[in-house]
C-alpha cells in the first residue's frame, strides 16, 4: 500500500485507474468516484465527512481478504457452509449489486456507449430482481429444508410430524430447480460482448465491465459451492435422517 499522505493528494481517477477495487470501497463510504474524477481523495473525503485514513484502512482490509477454498469449506459441517453462503448472499445484495446499480444508473455515457448503457439500464434491474427472488427462494426453501432436517435428526419433532416434513420438498428436487439459475448473467455477458473493451475505453466503462465480470465470476464460484458441496451434503443428511426415522417406525 502506498503512503497515506500520497494517496490523500491523489485524484480519484488516478486512484481507481491504479486499482479498480477503490471504486467499490469509495461506494461503501457513499462516494461515487465518477462524480469527482479530478478531485483529490482528501478533498472528496472532507466533502462527504469521511475519514480518509479509515477509507484507506478499509481498502487494505479488502485487499488482504481471502475467501476459503472449496476444500476448506468441505471440511466444515453443513451449518457452517449454510452460514457462509448466507453471508455471501448478504454481501451480494448489500454491497455488490447496489454498487453496480449505482454505476449503471449514474454514469453519464461517453460517446459510443450510449446504446449499451441504455440497454444495461433496462436489463440490469431485471437481473437484480430475478437474482434477489432466487436468493430469497433458496433461503426459504433449501436452507430452511436443511434446518428442518437437522431438527428432525435432533429429535425435535414427533415421529408423525417428522415423516410429513421428510416427504415434502426433497433435496433432489430443489437441486434440479437450482440448476436452472446457474447462468443468470448470460444476457449481460452477451450484451457486453464478454466484457471486452478497447484499451482506449473510458475509465468508467473499464471499471463497470471489470466489476460485472468479477461479479459473474463470484456467482459462478458461489453456484459451484452450492452444487458440488452443499447439495451433496444435504442429500447425505436427508438420507441419514430418513434412515433413522424409518428405523424408528419399524421398531415402534
Amino acid at each position: 500500500m502506498q503512503d497515506p499522505q500520497k494517496l490523500n493528494k491523489t485524484s480519484l481517477e488516478d486512484l481507481v485507474s491504479h486499482n479498480y477495487v477503490f471504486a467499490s470501497v469509495l461506494h461503501y463510504f457513499g462516494i461515487s468516484f465518477y462524480q469527482y474524477p479530478a478531485d483529490s481523495l482528501e478533498h472528496v473525503c472532507k466533502k462527504h465527512k469521511v475519514n480518509p485514513n479509515q477509507l484507506i484502512a478499509e481498502l487494505e482490509s479488502w485487499a488482504l481478504h481471502q475467501e476459503p477454498t472449496p476444500e476448506q469449506l468441505y471440511l466444515n459441517p453443513i451449518e457452517v457452509l449454510v452460514a457462509y453462503l448466507k453471508k455471501k448472499h448478504y454481501y451480494f445484495v448489500r454491497q455488490e449489486l447496489p454498487f453496480l446499480s449505482n454505476m449503471i444508473s449514474g454514469v453519464k455515457p461517453e460517446p459510443g456507449f450510449e446504446a449499451l448503457m441504455a440497454d444495461l439500464k433496462i436489463m440490469f434491474p431485471l437481473f437484480v430482481e430475478d437474482f434477489i427472488h432466487h436468493i430469497h427462494e433458496e433461503e426459504s426453501r433449501l436452507f430452511k429444508r436443511i434446518e428442518l432436517l437437522q431438527d428432525v435428526e435432533d429429535g425435535n419433532f414427533a415421529l408423525h410430524d417428522a415423516v410429513t416434513i421428510l416427504e415434502k420438498d426433497p433435496v433432489r428436487l430443489l437441486a434440479e430447480q437450482h440448476e436452472i439459475h446457474d447462468d443468470e448473467m448470460e444476457g449481460i455477458r452477451k450484451l457486453t460482448n464478454d466484457y471486452s473493451l478497447e484499451e482506449s475505453a473510458p475509465l468508467t466503462m473499464k471499471v463497470l465491465f471489470h466489476e460485472l465480470q468479477n461479479f459473474e465470476r463470484e456467482l459462478t464460484i458461489h453456484a459451484q459451492i452450492e452444487d458440488e458441496l452443499l447439495f451433496p451434503k444435504a442429500v447425505e443428511l436427508e438420507k441419514e435422517v430418513l434412515r433413522r426415522i424409518y428405523q424408528k417406525i419399524r421398531t415402534n
